[in-house]
């Protein structure tokens, strides 16, 4: 399968080194555009093809991936939609640009409206998919190819403002929990490499254990907080500055 990606950016390119690295396309099937020459030779020199206009990446392709900036999509479909095959299938990754929208542009074809975020090039993002006049087969194409980068599911078009705002947004703030926890680190006389290693090994170890024992973090919380304990005094020290209703509110801003 032909894969031709029109945006060689930070989504377009983590995409594109993403499914090179889970194996899951050929570099010689592998078809990115970009009118910034300079942005494509690094993917030219891993063996991909690289073009400066979206139409002669989308015209041999069986799937394409619109990942330009959201003010640029809708313009970027109708320049390729001639030269697309009826039964091309098109995934926009660009945050608002709707299912509707998309059809306006590309007339009947299989549309699929999919929100990664940036772990695309560790193979670990979690991805939502909404499609439109596509097969259950054309859907599982699309499932799968998003699975070899990390984590993807189905679900409605009218969750997709949410799953942006608890998820795409939602690596923005784990980072900004590292970086503060970091900081607490080198406060308590850690080097800034010693505080991010042990943070990150921190954070990995309770997904594991929340994804392995499917328990609720509140009860993981519980076994570890002894009375009088230190971890308890830690708790109550973020809720007190109002740790959880921050996270709440920042996902609820970015809807």
């Amino acid at each position: 399968m032909n894969i031709a990606i029109i945006g060689a950016g930070n989504m377009g390119g983590a995409i594109a080194r993403g499914l090179l690295q889970a194996k899951k396309v050929e570099p010689a099937n592998l078809l990115i555009a970009d009118p910034n020459v300079a942005t494509l030779e690094s993917l030219k020199a891993l063996g991909i093809q690289t073009f400066e206009h979206g139409v002669d990446a989308a015209r041999n392709a069986d799937l394409v991936i619109v990942a330009v900036k959201p003010w640029l999509a809708k313009e970027v479909m109708h320049k390729i939609a001639s030269a697309l095959r009826p039964t091309t299938m098109i995934v926009s990754i660009a945050a608002g640009v709707t299912l509707e929208q998309m059809e306006e542009e590309l007339s009947g074809r299989p549309v699929f409206r999919v929100i990664p975020n940036t772990a695309v090039l560790a193979e670990q993002s979690m991805t939502f998919i909404s499609s439109d006049n596509a097969s259950n087969e054309q859907e599982q194409i699309i499932v799968s190819l998003f699975t070899s980068l990390g984590k993807a599911i189905l679900i409605p078009e009218q969750q997709m403002a949410a799953a942006t705002a608890l998820s795409s947004c939602g690596i923005a703030y784990a980072m900004r929990y590292i970086s503060a926890n970091m900081r607490a680190g080198i406060e308590i006389g850690f080097s800034p490499d010693m505080a991010k290693e042990i943070i990150l090994q921190t954070i990995q170890g309770a997904v594991s254990l929340l994804s392995q024992t499917g328990g609720h973090p509140e009860t993981e919380i519980d076994k570890v907080t002894t009375p009088k304990g230190l971890t308890i005094k830690g708790i109550n020290a973020l809720d007190h500055a109002g740790f959880t209703s921050a996270i709440i509110h920042a996902v609820k801003a970015a809807m």
